[in-house]
């Protein structure tokens, strides 16, 4: 089995003042294609700092992160932008859709940002069979603020899945949402993902949603490791 995403020895430090906060101490974690990895901690634990340099969104002190073989960090800033367009979708907890455009223009933001060499009418149909999908295309022209939490989670699913990236992230995707809705849109993360051989790196709070994905690691004190209860 091909990995979708490997990363090595990856090391984060963030200067406060005249100390020095050790974030990240050589963490490695390979992902294979239709696996979804769920990583835990407590808050302030740097949860987030791993999602966003695994997602060639920060630049980590040392190590390397691959998607498809390439090395995240050794590639030109235009390359890495391309991967990162096309190979890679993102699911955040605070949604970040843009208010004053409609639920099907956001879905296809991404294809319109990226160079995507498609028709508008196609990009059109690869949003709606999406929004479909998660069960809101006939909330397609309504605004995001006309939507409920859970809604506008779901369309940002749809949103991360538009450009059919190799990796999707998901930083506390449910964290903002009761555990019902919650749950519901994990459910979609996973319907969407796994069967497609898409990889899904999770990172989240909620043992109970860490408990329906394949593999789960613990980062503590910088290290990223098995809690005890997933065998050590």
């Amino acid at each position: 089995m091909s990995t979708l995403l490997q990363a090595e020895g990856i090391h984060k430090t963030y200067h406060v003042g005249e100390k020095q906060l050790h974030v990240l101490r050589g963490v490695t974690l390979a992902v294979n294609p239709g696996e979804a990895v769920a990583i835990v901690g407590v808050s302030g634990a740097g949860k987030s700092t791993l999602l966003y340099i695994l997602g060639a969104l920060h630049r980590p002190d040392h190590g390397r992160v691959l998607v498809g073989g390439e090395d995240l960090y050794r590639i030109s800033e235009r390359r890495r932008t391309v991967i990162r367009a096309t190979k890679l979708g993102f699911v955040f907890q605070s949604y970040y859709l843009l208010p004053e455009i409609d639920v099907l223009e956001n879905v296809m933001l991404p294809m319109m940002t990226c160079g995507v060499l498609m028709s508008r009418t196609r990009m059109r149909r690869r949003a709606l069979e999406l929004l479909e999908a998660v069960g809101l295309a006939d909330r397609a022209e309504h605004t995001p603020m006309e939507l409920s939490g859970g809604e506008q989670q779901r369309v940002a699913v749809a949103r991360a899945l538009v450009n059919d990236p190799e990796v999707v992230f998901a930083d506390e995707p449910t964290g903002n949402l009761d555990e019902g809705t919650g749950r519901q849109v994990l459910d979609y993360l996973l319907g969407l993902t796994r069967p497609r051989g898409h990889a899904l790196v999770l990172v989240t709070h909620n043992e109970k949603i860490a408990a329906n994905c394949d593999r789960i690691f613990q980062l503590k004190d910088g290290i990223l490791k098995k809690p005890p209860s997933d065998g050590g």
